[in-house]
Order: structure tokens, then sequence, then C-alpha cells
């Protein structure tokens, strides 16, 4: 038989496991709360989706998203429409007539008259358009600036102010004599590093090749297109040559049509009416040309048309610009190819020797 002591030991020992047991069942915590963001998921997965209703769209504004609309070509081609045979004729029909440019500005003299617009010395604009296609098909010259040299100067209204950069009396005493706006060296360049000079103001940054490895360290300060370079021809030795160009010069811009790729356009002042038409027409040449020496390096035209404005007359007369450039280019696919490469080959010939010269100089000094 049992004794109560040994009833007792038994409960002592048994309970002891049996709460063990249970301790580890239940160590583990259970978390029946849902995932943070499931109800808000569940609520809006209820709400109903209104769909509004679109009307109807062109297959062409489904993708692009704009209209693309047939637009008009900008190249205007009459060659194949026949000359007129009278003094009156409806220009739908027939083709522009070409003056010369004695005739058209003695055009716009009569339109200026005291007795018409009252504007004798209105300025006469040269109005250029451009075929910018490239040697690909798919591809198309980039718009361009330049500044070209004029035989006979006028006042063109612009702001031109040239801050020049030598070392050396000579070199300073002659682009002052030239005309330069502000003429210095190396103190110039202390006060651009220290704030004093703004080089906003001066729009046509010109230097000499001797200053050039001290003036690297302003680069960072001027725009990609102001720093001097021998392409742009605003670095250079002959000083008053650069100064009177780019003080007297014709300032253009070449850019593409946004919509017609191929299309391009240039709008230059070449003088006034008061000037002598030959005057005039030596600008326009000298401006052609200029152009001209943009051409890409395939067949066809690259000045298409030239047409002589005049403001506020809106007459414009179109006149032949073939007489002062060629009219074709011809350029064989292997000979574009060899002039590429050997242009290229000596741009980075000179790019590096620049850049020797530029170390050299900077380590001896």
């Amino acid at each position: 038989m049992l004794s109560l002591s040994t009833i007792g030991f038994t409960r002592w020992s048994t309970t002891p496991l049996i709460v063990a047991t249970a301790r580890q069942l239940h160590t583990a915590t259970l978390d029946l709360a849902a995932r943070k963001g499931t109800r808000e998921k569940a609520r809006k997965a209820k709400v109903k989706k209104v769909v509004e209703k679109v009307g109807f769209i062109r297959h062409d504004l489904r993708k692009k998203g704009k209209l693309n609309l047939n637009v008009a070509n900008k190249h205007i081609d009459d060659s194949w429409k026949q000359d007129p045979k009278d003094d009156c004729w409806v220009s739908k029909y027939y083709k522009w007539r070409m003056y010369s440019v004695e005739e058209a500005v003695q055009c716009h003299r009569e339109t200026h008259h005291p007795t018409v617009y009252n504007l004798p010395n209105a300025p006469l604009y040269a109005h250029v358009e451009l075929n910018m296609q490239a040697e690909k098909t798919t591809r198309f010259v980039d718009n361009f600036q330049r500044m070209v040299a004029i035989p006979h100067r006028f006042e063109h209204g612009e702001n031109r102010n040239i801050i020049v950069f030598a070392k050396g009396q000579d070199p300073l005493k002659e682009a002052k004599d030239a005309g330069a706006t502000l003429v210095g060296g190396l103190e110039l360049i202390k006060e651009i590093q220290n704030g004093d000079l703004q080089l906003a103001e001066y729009p046509f940054v010109l230097a000499h090749p001797n200053i050039l490895p001290e003036l690297v360290v302003i680069r960072g300060l001027l725009k990609k297109n102001k720093f001097p370079n021998p392409r742009s021809g605003t670095l250079g030795v002959n000083l008053a040559e650069m100064i009177e160009k780019y003080a007297h010069g014709i300032n253009y811009n070449a850019a593409k049509d946004e919509q017609q790729k191929d299309f391009g356009s240039i709008v230059a002042c070449i003088g006034t009416l008061q000037m002598e038409t030959k005057h005039l027409e030596s600008n326009l040449s000298a401006l052609l040309q200029d152009v001209n020496s943009m051409r890409p390096k395939r067949e066809g035209k690259f000045v298409t048309r030239v047409l002589l404005k005049s403001p506020p007359s809106g007459e414009n007369l179109k006149i032949n610009p073939f007489l002062y450039i060629p009219e074709q280019g011809v350029f064989s696919k292997k000979s574009a190819k060899s002039t590429d490469t050997t242009a290229a080959d000596e741009e980075d010939d000179a790019e590096q020797d620049e850049e020797l010269r530029s170390v050299a100089k900077g380590a001896a000094a």
C-alpha cells in the first residue's frame, strides 16, 4: 500500500513536469493582428472605379499625343514653272522674278522714300534659306553662329564690347589702337579671379597666343564658345584684324526649323539703304561666301534661296546668290572620307601641339 507521504511525494514530483511542459508549449506569442495596410487595401477594393468615357481619338493622336498634320515643304522650288511674258502676271502660276542687287536696292529705296515710309536709312536684311541635310539623309547640319568680316562697315547698333588679353607693350598697344574696349594681361586675369571684373559685360574675348598658358586658369569662368580659340578666330597674332572683324563684322546665326529639319534660315543685316549699291553687294558677297564655307560634303545645293528685305516694307525681292558662290557642291564619297579623316587628324595634331606648348611654357615659368 502507498502511504500518504509516498502520494504526496508523487504529486510533488509530477507537478513540475507538467508545468515545465506547459511553459515549453506556450512560450511563442501568437500575433493575431492583420498585416499593416490589409484593411485599407480591402476598403479600396470594395470601392467601384468610375471609368471616364473618352471620345473618339484619331490614330495619329494616340501614340504621339499631338497632331501630325502634313506641313507644307518650306523649300520653295519654282524652277518647273514658266517665265512670265508680261509686266503683270499671277505669281501662283509663274516663276518669282529674279532681281539684281542693284534693282532690289533701288526698289527698297523707292518704298522708303520720304513720301512713302520716310525711312531713307533703313537697314537692309538678307534672308538666306539653306538645305541643312548632311552627307547622310538621316543627318542634318548643326546650328552654327559665325562672325564674318565685311569690306564696308556700317552702324549695326549692337553691343560689341571686346576684351583682349595679351602680354607685352606692342600687342597691348596694337589692340588699344584697333578699338578694343578693354586691354590687359595678368592684372586682368587676377581681377577676374577676384570677382572685380565681370566677363558677362564683354560678349567677345580675344587673346594673343603668348598669354594662353596664363589664361587657362579662368577657363571655367568663360563659356565654352567664349574661350579664345583659333578655329573661331578669337586667338591669333594679328589682333588688329581680329578686332576689326568682331567690332564691325556681320554676326549671324543659322538655325534649323523645328518641324522640318532639312530647312535652315539666316537673317543678317548687310548695311543700310543710304550706302552705295556696290558696297552693299560686296557685303552680301562676303556673307554668302562665309555661309558657303559651312557647306556639307554632299552633292546638291546648300544655299537654296536669298531674299532682300527692308522693314517695314513687306517686299521680298529674290536675287541670284549663285553669282557669288557655286550652285552645286560635288563631293565623291572617297574624297569626302579622306578629307574628313585628314582634317580630323590635322585638328587632333594641332590640339596636341598646343597642349604641349602650353605645358612647356607653364613648366618653364
